[in-house]
């Protein structure tokens, strides 16, 4: 009797599984196509922002409203932004090898004084996502030099200078926007 409580056990086992597969399969198979892929970390933006022809270093139309960091992945530009609305300052970065998402982003964490993925110290280290586990963030070289980019090494730095490092750092506490454009 005992062998045959067992079969009959492992048999409902085994059709329970199967009709669970069976069932996933035909739940993951009549999903809606916006429901099919995870969401982005961010809320991304797939056209550039609009630039002032007459002024390159302008703040771009349709970068975000309040206090934020605004970095331009295309003209490797930052502009702090006043809660007004209003930047007080700008400034040339130079990127890593590997570009944030355009969206809306928050500081996530900060470090005063770290050495970078390129082996060059680094300070006001301000991180605010990451992309496929490289960490990205703004940071300024504590010798003043401009990382030299190799492709194959992925990093996720976004250098400034050191007076423009301790600007961004002074404003981007953590929790502070960060708006990635085109």
């Amino acid at each position: 009797m005992a062998g045959s409580s067992s079969t009959f056990v492992a048999a409902l086992t085994v059709a329970a599984v199967a009709t669970v597969g069976f069932l996933a399969f035909q739940a993951s198979a009549n999903v809606p196509a916006d429901l099919a892929s995870p969401p982005p970390a961010a809320s991304p933006t797939t056209t550039k922002a609009p630039r002032d022809i007459r002024d390159l270093t302008a703040l771009p139309a349709r970068s975000g409203t309040g206090a934020r960091v605004v970095y331009s992945v295309d003209d490797d530009r930052v502009w702090l932004v006043a809660e007004d609305g209003r930047p007080t300052r700008t400034f040339q970065v130079t990127p890593g090898s590997v570009d944030p998402l355009p969206g809306t982003y928050a500081v996530t964490s900060r470090s005063g004084a770290v050495t970078g993925t390129d082996g060059t110290p680094i300070e006001h280290v301000v991180r605010f996502t990451d992309v496929k586990g490289v960490s990205i963030g703004f940071s300024a070289a504590v010798d003043g030099s401009k990382p030299v980019v190799d492709p194959i090494k992925k990093t996720g730095g976004i250098r400034a200078s050191r007076p423009d490092g301790k600007a961004l750092w002074n404003f981007a506490t953590i929790g502070q926007r960060v708006v990635v454009i085109r």
